[in-house]
């Protein structure tokens, strides 16, 4: 795996869009103080997900964004992207892969492989184990190895894993130890809710009973109203039908008078 190409456009004392091209051996930019050389490997280093901009010798995340000057107006946007000639290193079906990462001066960042857009973490397993990540060894900024003999053994024992090409693995581990703790962590949530649900199932219990002798009382009850209504109507029937016969007679007898 070799890199082929840098693209930026915005980024730092970067205005115009440039393009350098890596080729075999050894490719060495000179330049006067404030040229922008160290800028460049900053560039690098941001598009392998860089997250301390402190790193990249800036205070704010808008700091890597070209600021303008007395001839140009500043932008508000800065991308960089990557280009590696891929022979198998990278885990992708590509002979060619482009990493991009962009941001606005809105703080929103966007990551890409391959122009497709991703996550920053994809960006972090594409490069593991691989020595180039943002946290490699492959990338030496200024005073880089000064802070690499004074480190305290266990920032040294991590550059030994990043060589030893173990950090994939630590990572996933990492990963699997805080799913593990999450897991555990809502298990005991569950049995919490559990013990509550258990607590009020007895009180429950009692109140579905009572619930349920008084679904049936309230059913015998309107049984006992349909049944008491429906003798009630008979009565009214029989009543209306021995009024209408006495009417009949009482009719008869007027007008066999009034004959």
């Amino acid at each position: 795996m070799q890199l082929k190409r840098l693209e930026a456009y915005g980024f730092k004392s970067f205005a115009d869009k440039i393009t350098i091209e890596f080729d075999h051996g050894i490719t060495a930019i000179v330049g006067p103080n404030g040229s922008g050389k160290s800028n460049i490997t900053d560039a690098v280093r941001w598009v392998l997900g860089e997250q301390n901009i402190r790193n990249l010798r800036g205070t704010r995340s808008e700091d890597i964004i070209f600021a303008g000057s007395a001839q140009r107006r500043p932008l508000n946007i800065a991308e960089v992207s990557l280009i590696f000639d891929n022979d198998g290193t990278l885990p992708v079906d590509f002979r060619e892969v482009a990493v991009t990462r962009r941001l606005y001066r809105s703080g929103e960042s966007e990551y890409f492989i391959n122009r497709s857009r991703c996550r920053l973490k994809d960006i972090y397993q594409l490069f593991a184990d691989t020595g180039i990540g943002h946290d490699g060894m492959s990338i030496i900024g200024q005073n880089r190895m000064e802070d690499i003999l004074n480190s305290r053994p266990e920032d040294r024992r991590a550059f030994f894993e990043e060589t030893a090409g173990i950090t994939k693995f630590r990572d996933r581990k990492r990963e699997t130890v805080r799913k593990l703790t999450d897991t555990e962590n809502n298990l005991l949530r569950v049995q919490d809710i559990m013990q509550e649900i258990e607590t009020q199932l007895e009180p429950l219990a009692r109140h579905a009973e009572k619930t349920r002798q008084y679904n049936a009382l309230h059913e015998a009850y309107r049984r006992c109203q349909l049944t008491k209504l429906a003798r009630s109507a008979k009565r009214e029937a029989e009543r209306k039908a021995a009024n209408e016969e006495k009417l009949g007679k009482a009719r008869d007898e007027a007008l066999a008078l009034e004959t």
